[in-house]
């Protein structure tokens, strides 16, 4: 049998093909909407893609499912209560596939959606009995997949089918099973996975917090309790895994925009993407642009800050990261792509046109300033990490309120300084401000990692 984990960085999205050569045949599980990896393993291991499974509906990334069809001919499966709009085959508990060596059986694994499945795996040149369990987004390691994404109105019900598919479903099964989730760290399906990619039901049962619960009372008042943040474009990738996303040939064509052309697709309403680091975008920038960098968690500051209908226009620094970025907005479902400045910055400026400046402010200095004066530091960081560790004389004002434009009381020409834990965030914050009218904004460069080992003082509680 034939058995491969395909991970995304910083999305932590897992997917997997598994075949047998000998047969010539492969299926993919849960695939990422670039596909050339799979190709390259079918054709590398001398296999055909025959199948492709979605362990359940997406909600945080796009699927390859159609343009693996298109590019293969697989037919896709996924399980019968799933009210998908394309063409597809039907997964009901127990249903049986054999691809030479490798047999996979469904079982029903509701709870993280109603129609989710998690696939039994069999390497039968090895045993009869089952090696592996592919959980999608039921259990993953270190955490569980979260109930609340298919809506308020069956949420009682979602946290009661997962109780049953993690407690009662699984009971049934070995210690030894190995447990390979559709998720991992990065990933906003769940609350706290760990970096590991696969365990072990046994470890899992140990170890896992959330299955070691003695009722369901206890377990539902600690999956209620909190869900992690719900980016914007979250029902936008459901919608679009409903019906079947459009395949990236259908996408805007790649195009280098001059600055002329790039100013008339502002005055447009495009939205403009500056993918540079904190520190350039510090030094200058096009008036009203959003830096949002090469990050572990790109995809998810994307989904949280920009509207998934907007046009986007990208400001980087070469070609190659405009494929990359492409590639990353395409992943979930960001496919109003229109180009990028030709040239960069530098060429906007060249061109005469206007920049704008975000003043990053070095921790030295800012001591030196929060000696002398009054002035405000606003830490955009979440509440676990205020209450870890964070600046004296900071204030709290969490950059997910100021994504839902609730904006800080101050005016309009008063000096912030912005910070975060390393100066990402607030970079991201500054930009949203600055768009607001606060143009005394300011950045503290590497934010509190830099202010600590600088031998700057904190607080914790």
């Amino acid at each position: 049998m034939y058995f491969n984990q395909i991970s995304v960085p910083g999305m932590g999205c897992l997917s997997y093909a598994i075949g047998c050569p000998a047969a010539r045949a492969m299926a993919v599980i849960d695939p990422k909407r670039d596909i050339q990896d799979y190709l390259d393993i079918a054709r590398e291991e001398g296999m055909q893609i025959t199948h492709v499974f979605n362990t359940h509906v997406h909600a945080d990334h796009v699927s390859g499912d159609q343009e693996l069809r298109l590019a293969t001919g697989a037919d896709i499966y996924v399980h019968e209560s799933a009210p998908v709009e394309y063409k597809h085959k039907t997964l009901k508990e127990g249903d049986v596939f054999e691809l030479g060596a490798a047999k996979l059986e469904v079982l029903h694994t509701p709870g993280h959606t109603p129609n989710s499945v998690s696939l039994l795996v069999t390497d039968k040149i090895r045993s009869e009995e089952p090696e592996m369990l592919l959980t999608g987004d039921l259990l993953f390691v270190g955490d569980i997949g979260r109930p609340d994404l298919p809506g308020a109105e069956i949420l009682d019900e979602q946290v009661e089918n997962l109780y049953k598919s993690l407690y009662v479903k699984l009971a049934g099964y070995p210690d030894h099973l190995e447990v390979f989730p559709a998720h991992g760290q990065g990933s906003l399906c769940g609350r706290g996975m760990s970096a590991k990619k696969s365990s072990t039901l046994g470890y899992e049962r140990r170890a896992n917090p959330m299955l070691r619960f003695e009722s369901f009372d206890a377990f539902k008042k600690d999956v209620m309790s909190a869900f992690p943040v719900r980016p914007k474009s979250f029902s936008h990738i459901i919608q679009t895994n409903l019906k079947g996303a459009a395949t990236l040939d259908a996408c805007p064509m790649d195009k280098s925009l001059t600055p002329k052309q790039f100013q008339e697709m502002m005055g447009d309403g495009a939205v403009i993407i500056d993918a540079r680091d904190s520190a350039a975008f510090g030094g200058f920038h096009i008036p009203g642009s959003i830096n949002i960098g090469f990050e572990k968690q790109l995809a998810n500051w994307v989904g949280m800050v920009v509207d998934p209908d907007s046009e986007i226009i990208l400001v980087v620094d070469d070609r190659e990261d405009y494929d990359r970025m492409v590639t990353e907005l395409h992943r979930i479902g960001y496919d109003l792509i229109f180009g990028y400045l030709s040239g960069g910055v530098m060429a906007w400026l060249m061109s005469g046109r206007p920049v704008e400046q975000l003043e990053q402010i070095s921790p030295q200095q800012l001591a030196r300033r929060l000696e002398k004066s009054g002035l405000r530091v606003i830490d955009v960081r979440t509440p676990a990490e205020w209450d870890g560790s964070r600046i004296k004389w900071a204030e709290h004002f969490p950059l997910s309120d100021i994504l839902d434009s609730r904006l800080p009381k101050a005016e309009k020409d008063e000096e912030l300084v912005l910070q975060c834990g390393s100066g990402y965030r607030s970079n991201i914050a500054a930009s949203i401000l600055r768009q607001a009218g606060y143009n005394q904004v300011k950045s503290l460069a590497g934010g509190i990692f830099a202010w600590s080992n600088a031998g700057l003082p904190v607080v914790s509680d």
